[in-house]
């Protein structure tokens, strides 16, 4: 019996272009070596070529530099038809879009390989996209009973166009506020805001990454993130885990994610078992409310009082061995490897 090709997408046109190569290097190094055989696909960040790269491309933080899909390499042809190099045809029986950001978690490669009827990891077209936009995400949130931050959205036309306006209505408020990307990940273009006079360099910030930018006031409590996996058909969640933050950073930004080593992941998060349960319940709740598959990292707040605020659902999380949504599956008894493998199942008999 011949193995599975799996096409492993990396890389990308988005702010999040490394981080998608670190997690495609990690499930090329957990992948089932007997059932599946790998094919390495990268999109280059600027062209959005897609190039064939040889497995024992660099695909790890080296000396404080994050690896990125190089210009060079056979390109890889890409059509509804199927997929060549140098006019020969390759045989993939499966994608698995390691991709965080826009162009690869928002929807669109989900809706490429529905066009070309690839299976393929994770959430289909609308999850993604509504996942990927936290200004539609949130609405849903809350219709589901689920308590969300108190935010406005302003797009790129009305602050240029409307700026004393939108100042206003940003005025009613509560300070400190976020303003990050709608539609961006892993923290870039997200800022922390204490005083009004830096509220138009945060929100001209977030929209290099964006057009659309969502203010919040910001939520007083512990970080706490929840894994899902689908396991033949049936949603699993993993206890949940708290994020804790060196003192020296106001908030879990993208150096503090990915280059300082300045977190510490506490699995299962001390808080009481009742609110624990909550979190998992919200987090299944969630996958369904947005219409996911596959697998999704839910984030939340817990709050002194209690409350717990659902910050985002993220449906391709940060995929290394050392990611987060990783090791809480491992506090399930769920090892790395069992995970890419319930996701290459449930892609294979997924109807699209």
């Amino acid at each position: 019996m011949s193995k599975i090709v799996v096409a492993i997408l990396c890389g990308g046109r988005s702010s999040e272009h490394e981080i998608s190569c670190i997690s495609a290097g990690g499930i090329l190094s957990a992948l089932d070596r007997t059932r599946y055989e790998p094919m390495l696909i990268g999109i280059t960040r600027t062209s959005g070529r897609w190039v064939l790269m040889p497995e024992s491309t660099e695909l790890s933080i080296v000396n404080g530099v994050l690896p990125s899909v190089p210009e060079t390499g056979d390109v890889v042809n890409t059509d509804i038809s199927g997929f060549s190099v140098n006019g020969k045809p390759l045989r993939i029986d499966l994608i698995f879009p390691a991709l965080h950001g826009t162009f690869g978690e928002d929807g669109t490669i989900q809706g490429f390989c529905e066009i070309a009827n690839i299976p393929y990891v994770g959430s289909g077209v609308l999850a993604s996209a509504v996942a990927m936009d936290k200004s539609f995400a949130k609405p849903i949130f809350a219709s589901h009973g689920m308590s969300v931050a108190e935010g406005i959205v302003i797009t790129e036309e009305r602050w240029r166009t409307e700026k004393a306006t939108c100042e206003s209505v940003i005025g009613a408020l509560s300070l400190p506020l976020f303003v990050k990307p709608s539609r961006g990940g892993s923290s870039r273009g997200t800022a922390k805001v204490k005083s009004a006079n830096q509220l138009g360099a945060a929100i001209d910030d977030a929209l290099r990454f964006d057009t659309k930018v969502l203010i919040e006031e910001a939520v007083k409590g512990r970080e706490i993130e929840c894994a899902v996996l689908e396991v033949d058909g049936t949603i699993v969640t993993s206890p949940p885990g708290e994020i804790q933050i060196d003192k020296k950073y106001d908030f879990y930004d993208f150096d503090a994610k990915y280059l300082d080593g300045a977190t510490t992941a506490v699995i299962p998060a001390q808080i009481p078992e009742a609110a624990s349960k909550e979190i998992e319940k919200q987090a299944a709740q969630a996958f369904r409310a947005l219409g996911c598959s596959g697998l999704a990292r839910v984030d939340f707040f817990y709050c002194e009082d209690g409350q717990i605020v659902i910050n985002e659902l993220n449906t391709m999380p940060g995929f290394t061995p050392t990611s987060m949504y990783p090791r809480l599956l491992a506090s399930r008894g769920i090892t790395y490897t069992q995970i890419i493998d319930e996701l290459m199942k449930s892609a294979l008999t997924r109807k699209f």
